[in-house]
């Protein structure tokens, strides 16, 4: 990694722990505790989600792929609920993805299948190159600036979900990407950003929706130069993508 790469993320980090304090402080941050290392859950979350299920776009997606972390529980239950196709990404991808589909779940079990145990238990895994186009994309942040630069707990899995799903075509430049955040995790000051970044386009929060500035910035597909061994070797799938791509991987 050059100099410049690593001061970027050193800054970046530096951001991550500052907002984790200032949530702690604060007392917005709520169960699982302590948030550190974590998309933290938050006072108000569910304000904020209410909000982003009254969009446009989430009334209008066919299908959602919602992240697996506590403070955007509740959209992922509301997308059940509304009859929604939703995906779920397995825990840092080990498993690939879940599909849920609300016509093949119980509505007594919505709830529950909403949790990643209930997701495994309703959900079927899918390979990425057989899941339906994705209308809209929810993802969590630990902080988010008003350009849409976000940050997630600094491992790249959000990052790389999205590339995935853009290798086959499941994505675009176009698809919408949502967060849900506490207002004090969106930042005034600008978040310095990398290559695989992918931007949010709303931001929405207990109090408000923040349409952001952009310029947006959006993976073509994986960025394979800037992944490691141990990822690829964590993460099985990304190996036999590999293979169907023709990309030589150590």
């Amino acid at each position: 990694m050059g100099t410049s790469a690593r001061k970027v993320k050193e800054a970046r980090n530096r951001v991550r722990q500052a907002t984790w304090d200032k949530l702690m402080k604060t007392g917005v941050a709520r169960f699982p505790l302590p948030v550190y290392g974590r998309i933290p859950n938050f006072a108000g979350a569910e304000k904020a989600a209410y909000r982003l299920t009254q969009s446009r776009e989430f009334i209008n997606a066919r299908v959602i792929k919602v992240c697996p972390d506590s403070p955007q529980r509740i959209i992922r239950l509301e997308a059940l609920r509304q009859g929604k196709v939703l995906i779920m990404p397995t825990p840092r991808i080990r498993e690939g993805f879940l599909l849920l589909d609300p016509h093949r779940v119980p509505s007594s079990a919505y709830s529950y299948a909403s949790t990643i145990r209930g997701a495994f238990r309703y959900g079927v895994k899918v390979k990425p190159w057989d899941l339906p186009d994705v209308d809209l994309i929810v993802t969590g942040s630990v902080a988010v600036d008003l350009t849409g630069t976000r940050l997630g707990k600094g491992e790249g899995y959000s990052e790389l979900e999205y590339a995935i799903l853009r290798e086959f075509n499941k994505v675009n430049d176009d698809t919408p990407i949502f967060t849900t955040v506490h207002d004090l995790q969106v930042l005034s000051n600008s978040i310095p950003r990398l290559p695989w970044d992918v931007t949010v386009d709303i931001i929405f929060t207990p109090s408000r929706a923040i349409k952001c500035s952009g310029p947006k910035q959006r993976t073509k597909g994986i960025l394979w130069s800037y992944l490691s061994e141990n990822k690829i070797r964590e993460i099985p799938l990304l190996r036999k993508i590999a293979e169907r791509k023709g990309v030589k991987i150590a």
